[in-house]
C-alpha cells in the first residue's frame, strides 16, 4: 500500500512538472534568445546584451510601448470607474431586471473578439470617427467594462446594507458613506477589475487591429507586422522584460498579505 501510494505522488508530481515544462519552455527560450548575438533563431553566436541597449533606440517598438502602456493604464482606469457605478447601479435592481443586465454583460465577454472589432469599426465608420488614438482608447473601455463588472458585482452581494443605511442616519452625505463605509469592503473587487482590465486592453491584438488609425502601433500590431519581414530581437529583449517585471510584481503581491498578517500578529501580542 505504501509503495502504491508512494508511486501515485511521484506520478503526480511528474504530471504537474510537464504542464509547466510546456507552459515555460517557450518563455525560458525566449529568454535566451534575448541574449543570443546572433540573429538567427537556429544558431547560438554568443552570449551578448546588445539587444537589450538597442531596444532603447529603437524608436519605432518605444512608441509602440508608449502607446499599449498608456492605452492600458487610460483605458482601464476609465472602465474601472464606469464599471463600478454600473455595478452599484445593477446592484440596487430588483433580481429579475439584475438578471437580465448581467446576461447582457455577459455577451461582450462571450462574444468572438473579431465581432465586437468589426461592430466597433462599423459603429465609428457610421459616426465619420476619424480612427486614431481615440478609436482604441473607446474600444479597450468598452470591452474592458464586463470585467470590472463581474469582479466588482460579487464584493457588492458580500456588502452590510444597513452599515451604509446607518452612516446616512448619522448624518452622513451618500458620497461619504460610500467611499468610507461601502468602497473599503468593494475595494479588493474594483482593484481585481483593474487589474484584469489592465491585463486585457495589453494583450489586445484583434479590436486595436481593426480599430486602430494609420501611423498608430501599440506592441501586438508591431509585432505582427513584423512577423511578416522577421521579428527582431529587440522584441525578444522586450518581452523577457515584460515577463521579468510581471513575475516581480506577482512576488510582491503574493508577499504583502503575508507581511500585513505578521504585523497584525505583533500588535495584538
Amino acid at each position: 500500500m505504501m509503495k502504491t501510494k508512494k508511486s501515485g505522488q511521484l506520478l503526480k508530481k511528474l504530471y504537474v512538472a510537464l504542464i509547466f515544462i510546456f507552459l515555460y519552455a517557450p518563455i525560458v527560450t525566449l529568454i535566451v534568445l534575448s541574449f543570443n548575438s546572433s540573429k538567427t533563431r537556429a544558431k547560438w553566436g554568443g552570449f551578448t546584451t546588445k539587444w537589450y541597449v538597442s531596444l532603447f533606440h529603437n524608436s519605432a517598438i518605444m512608441s509602440a510601448l508608449y502607446n499599449t502602456i498608456i492605452i492600458a493604464i487610460l483605458s482601464s482606469l476609465i472602465a474601472t470607474i464606469i464599471g463600478t457605478i454600473a455595478s452599484i447601479a445593477i446592484n440596487s435592481m430588483n433580481k429579475k431586471v439584475r438578471s437580465v443586465y448581467m446576461g447582457v454583460t455577459n455577451i461582450p465577454m462571450l462574444n468572438a473578439d473579431i465581432v465586437t472589432g468589426i461592430s466597433l469599426m462599423l459603429l465609428f465608420i457610421a459616426f465619420s470617427v476619424r480612427f486614431g488614438f481615440g478609436t482604441v482608447l473607446i474600444s479597450h473601455i468598452t470591452f474592458n467594462i464586463p470585467y470590472v463588472i463581474l469582479s466588482v458585482m460579487p464584493k457588492l452581494k458580500q456588502t452590510n446594507v444597513s452599515t451604509y443605511e446607518a452612516a446616512l442616519d448619522l448624518g452622513a452625505t451618500p458620497v461619504y458613506a460610500f467611499f468610507k463605509v461601502v468602497f473599503p469592503d468593494i475595494f479588493p473587487g474594483v482593484l481585481s477589475g483593474f487589474m484584469l482590465a489592465f491585463t486585457m486592453s495589453l494583450d489586445d491584438f484583434i479590436i486595436t487591429h481593426f480599430n486602430k488609425g494609420p501611423g498608430l502601433d501599440t506592441l501586438s500590431t508591431k509585432i505582427y507586422t513584423e512577423v511578416k519581414k522577421g521579428i527582431k530581437p529587440e522584441m525578444y529583449a522586450l518581452s523577457s522584460i515584460i515577463f521579468l517585471s510581471v513575475f516581480i510584481l506577482l512576488i510582491l503581491i503574493n508577499s504583502l498579505p503575508n507581511k500585513s498578517k505578521d504585523e497584525q500578529k505583533v500588535k495584538t501580542v
